[in-house]
């Protein structure tokens, strides 16, 4: 089993910046894939970074992703954040198996 906790949302300025963490615990020696989704209301869920066991990465625009092995953690860094960028970012991770797990989801929401 793997849980998956994320943590770092919440309400940011238009402009401003957020770092989400992603911290990952169970058998996490045997994940070798991890992802940032995020859902908007009414929109379906969208992937917006990932991350491989490797160090390969992929990025959608303005955000970044990495991990700190020690901490389990998985961060995704999010820039000149905009009122579209409002949704619920999920963590999705897939181990050995091709077993699948998402964490329950933390709130962005970009306003003034």
């Amino acid at each position: 089993q793997v849980q998956l906790v994320e943590s770092g949302g919440g309400l940011v300025q238009p402009g401003g910046s957020l770092r989400l963490g992603c911290t990952t615990s169970g058998s996490v020696s045997s994940i070798y894939w991890m992802g940032w989704y995020r859902q908007a209301p009414g929109k379906q869920r969208e992937m917006v970074a990932s991350i491989s066991r490797i160090g390969n990465t992929s990025v959608k625009g303005r955000f970044a992703i990495s991990r700190d092995n020690a901490k389990n953690t998985v961060y995704l860094q999010m820039d000149s954040l905009r009122p579209e960028d409002t949704a619920v970012y999920y963590c999705k991770a897939i181990r050995s198996g091709g077993l699948v797990y998402w964490g329950q989801g933390t709130q962005v929401t970009v306003s003034s």
